[in-house]
């Protein structure tokens, strides 16, 4: 074969080959990126994107409660609720489940339907890891984030073994601690020295709260401020003696 010829049938092939990019190309939608959290100055690099997170509330069951030791019940609930409403507010997945509310695990606590009105509940056929359950992947999987906040009763069980496989999947996930609970301090501790081998990111209510937060320059300040007041009883009493302060300077005027 002339050097001509090999060279026309090459450029033959690169043209086939080019066209069939593009057309591939031009058949592929594109995928639209969600706006970012992180601020020109580089602010929110490291903390939660509401855009990129699910909130999973795991097996917060009534009977389950009074097993709990490392949590008082009333910070538990507390706590959950506000997750749960904190999730509502910046239109963040909810997706709640119980193992089998049937048993003597209980149902699910009420406040969760107030508080998380649109969230998806999926229940499971008796697995322990709600990992284990189909239905719960896929819920986790069809809403496209990749950033999963995770509560629930046991946190040694019904948070971690999720918490892992969740990570083996490629989700970043974060486990709050004080809207979960355990049987003891022991188990609680041991679960956390485990997230954090896992590189899963124990964190708390607070936290997550003020990472979602981020500024007091926006319209839902109002509503922030008390679900600072759920988190942190103090808190209320500190607004609550500002709003009196500032009441009674205008009625002095």
């Amino acid at each position: 074969m002339s050097i001509r010829i090999l060279l026309k049938s090459v450029a033959a092939v690169l043209a086939v080959t080019v066209f069939s990019s593009s057309i591939v190309s031009a058949q592929t939608p594109r995928t639209q990126s969600r706006p970012s959290s992180v601020l020109p100055t580089g602010g929110g690099a490291a903390l939660l994107d509401p855009a990129d997170t699910v909130m999973l509330l795991l097996d917060h069951q009534t009977g389950l409660f009074q097993t709990v030791k490392d949590v008082p019940i009333t910070d538990l609930r507390a706590n959950t609720v506000t997750l749960a409403k904190l999730a509502t507010l910046f239109n963040i997945p909810v997706i709640t489940t119980a193992s089998e509310p049937n048993g003597p695990n209980g149902p699910l606590m009420a406040e969760l339907k107030d508080a998380a009105p649109n969230a998806l509940y999926v229940p499971r056929k008796g697995e322990v890891n709600a990992w284990d359950n189909p239905d719960f992947v896929a819920a986790v999987r069809k809403t496209g984030r990749k950033t999963l906040i995770m509560a629930g009763v046991w946190t040694s069980v019904c948070v971690m073994f999720p918490a892992l496989d969740a990570k083996a999947a490629g989700y970043k996930v974060y486990a709050v601690t004080d809207a979960s609970g355990d049987p003891s301090l022991l188990a609680s501790s041991t679960t956390i020295a485990r997230f954090t081998q896992a590189g899963i990111v124990p964190t708390s209510t607070n936290s997550v709260l003020s990472e979602v937060h981020r500024t007091w320059n926006r319209p839902e300040a109002a509503d922030i401020a008390k679900l600072y007041g759920l988190v942190s009883p103090n808190y209320a009493a500190v607004a609550e003696s500002f709003q009196k302060a500032q009441d009674a300077a205008r009625q002095a005027k």
